[in-house]
């Protein structure tokens, strides 16, 4: 056989051996002659459960996907908080309870499919919805728009995230099938379809033409006719007091023909402060679902496990008035907080299984929880008193008062500074004219706290001093604004304050890195500075606390409750678990996941109280949540208000 013939033989096998490889590669597309996705060249309809990766420890990641992969879904969506990963501009984090690859792989050895939602924006009630605050530095930006420095920021950032997404699509062997191009776009004021334009684009661009795009907008026609674009296939999402034939018919106006998908069926809904525990109606979950499913449609749960705001991470809203998410992201879910099945979630299993088959096998049981009691805190300090260890640069003086944001300190504490300009030997009042604290102030006057300032509620309070007293005010950032035209929250005392007939001028402004410092092991490790004489007892304003859990063998979930505390942030073993506000409730516990505490070394416990600790200043470690503050009355939720 002469060479040309090998080479001709070997050619042909090899056009043979291709045209099988991409004969049997795996296809994801939508079928508009027959209404519904193809998977494989199969029709296929998804049941999803929304979970986020941002709110779970990343030990925790397997069981949950379990979970959801035990109750009979076939896919999981996601979202990706991009200030989640790039706090700082340009510094990218992808490690540890930030590694999104990672929980793609998770995902797929479980046999989950992945509906992805990359931003830029997310809400999610999720600080700033998702959008790093470092935007705002431009303070005239025009976020989710064509703004040129809002582009700039948004390519560079889906320049890093996206390639690495599109080896985990399922046409490329992953496991990622649609992605939702922004989110529900239609809610914003600003309807650019360039924006949404240049948007699809950057995602055709990193993730090739052939990708399932999609959109995902609330039950009216303005949101729908905002929010999509050609290109992109439109869904709608709704809960369960809508009719479910009118909201889908509202889809097909949008979408006249491919497969029906609510993106967001809503089996819960968040909790602000001061709000009751929201719930939704279980019977009404499951009934509504299965007629969807019957129906043909694609359905994804929100949420299916909510997870914990922790750290400073929790968003907010403000319609009439700002009002700040809990600490927990319960959600009244299938999953509770911490990972644990409940009567939703077995009735949701009941109702799959009717138009699928379950996986073999018990559901994952709840993981183990401890009360370990109480614990006694001892007092470390005034803040004011610890700027050392604090705030180690030192202030930044200023004539008027700077923001978080022009202060490049996008979260959690930062301390004001000044002088009483005069002597005020009677009450004298101090006013925020403009609304200008974001979000709320404690002032001290000598160290010694007067009361408070908050945006929306309290725009004066008293003073009484000498001139020249030393006058601390601690703002503290509640987290910003996820939804809505008043994105764009920024943070501090964002105008000047008035005392009586005085501008209070002159300021000495510092940035506070509490979680750093406690993360280096401070105050346990005896590396702080206090006060000469620093006080035995409970104070009043911005003091530390600090103890420890003694070791017991174990390590399991618990959940830490601070009775009789005012308000405050939490620490254990340097993590920070987020906000306590019994005072004003519904959340009386913070979850702790067991892998946080160590079994054989004393684990420590920090706590900033903001007001005022109880004379008997210990906390107690319990084996279950409450998340409700008026128990026995039950909020039945009403989701008609806005989306998610």
């Amino acid at each position: 056989m002469d060479t040309k013939t090998v080479f001709s033989l070997l050619y042909f096998a090899f056009l043979a051996a291709n045209r099988t490889v991409v004969s049997g590669a795996p296809s994801f597309s939508i079928d508009y002659k027959n209404n519904c996705f193809q998977k494989d060249g199969k029709p296929f309809q998804y049941v999803s459960g929304s979970i986020h990766y941002s709110r779970i420890p990343h030990y925790y990641w397997k069981d949950r996907l379990l979970k959801m992969y035990m109750a009979g879904l076939n896919a999981v969506q996601i979202y990706v908080p991009w200030n989640f990963h790039e706090e700082k501009r340009g510094v990218y984090n992808f490690t540890g309870d930030r590694d999104l690859e990672n929980f793609l792989d998770l995902a797929n050895q479980t046999g989950l499919l992945v509906i992805l939602r990359p931003g830029p924006y997310i809400c999610a009630e999720w600080e700033m919805g998702g959008l790093p605050a470092w935007l705002l530095q431009k303070p005239n930006i025009v976020l989710r728009s064509a703004d040129t420095d809002y582009l700039e920021a948004v390519s560079s950032w889906m320049a890093v995230l996206l390639p690495k997404m599109r080896r985990w699509l399922y046409t490329n062997g992953g496991n990622i099938i649609t992605v939702q191009v922004e989110n529900e776009y239609g809610s914003y004021y600003t309807c650019d379809y360039n924006y949404m334009r240049h948007l699809r684009t950057l995602f055709q661009f990193f993730l090739g033409d052939k990708t399932v795009l999609f959109t995902t907008d609330g039950n009216t026609d303005r949101e729908m006719t905002c929010g999509t674009l050609e290109g992109m296939y439109a869904t709608i999402d709704f809960g369960t007091d809508v009719n479910i034939s009118q909201a889908f018919s509202r889809q097909r106006r949008f979408e006249p023909r491919g497969p029906l998908v609510n993106s967001e069926f809503y089996t819960g809904w968040l909790d602000h402060w001061g709000d009751q525990h929201a719930q939704v109606d279980t019977q009404k979950v499951s009934r509504m679902l299965g007629e969807m499913l019957s129906m043909g449609a694609s359905v994804n749960m929100y949420m299916f496990e909510g997870g914990t705001n922790f750290g400073y991470w929790n968003g907010a809203d403000h319609d009439n008035r700002f009002r700040s998410v809990v600490t927990s992201y319960d959600y009244n879910a299938p999953l509770s907080e911490a990972g644990d099945p409940t009567e939703k979630l077995l009735a949701i299993r009941d109702t799959i299984s009717k138009f699928r088959d379950i996986p073999m096998g018990p559901m994952p049981p709840a993981s183990p929880k401890m009360a370990y009691g109480f614990v006694t805190l001892t007092m470390v300090g005034n803040l004011s008193s610890l700027l050392d260890t604090l705030s180690p640069q030192g202030p930044v003086r200023s004539l008027y008062p700077l923001s978080f944001e022009e202060m490049k300190q996008y979260y959690g504490f930062m301390l004001y500074r000044t002088k009483l300009p005069r002597d005020l030997p009677e009450d004298t009042p101090l006013i925020s004219p403009l609304n200008g604290v974001h979000d709320r102030a404690y002032v001290s006057v000598c160290g010694v706290f007067q009361g408070l300032l908050e945006r929306d509620t309290t725009l004066v309070m008293n003073l009484t001093g000498k001139q020249g007293d030393q006058v601390d005010v601690l703002v503290e950032n509640m987290g910003r604004v996820n939804f809505g035209s008043k994105i764009n929250d920024f943070k501090g005392l964002l105008s000047n304050l008035i005392l009586g007939k005085d501008v209070l001028t002159d300021w000495q402004i510092y940035r506070l890195d509490i979680d750093g410092a406690i993360a280096s092991g401070w105050p346990q490790s005896g590396q702080r500075r206090s006060s000469p004489n620093p006080v035995r007892g409970p104070s009043d304003g911005p003091v530390f606390y600090q103890g420890t859990l003694p070791p017991n063998g174990l390590a399991w979930d618990t959940f830490l409750r601070l009775n009789e505390w005012t308000k405050g942030q939490v620490w254990i073993n340097g993590v920070n678990l987020g906000r306590y506000w019994p005072k004003r409730g519904p959340q009386q516990t913070l979850y702790v996941p067991g892998p946080l505490l160590s079994p054989t070394q004393p684990n420590n416990i920090t706590v900033l109280e903001l007001e005022r600790a109880p004379p008997h200043t210990r906390v107690l470690f319990m084996d279950r949540p409450q998340l409700n503050s008026t128990a026995g009355k039950t909020s039945q939720l009403q989701t008609t208000d806005r989306q998610t």
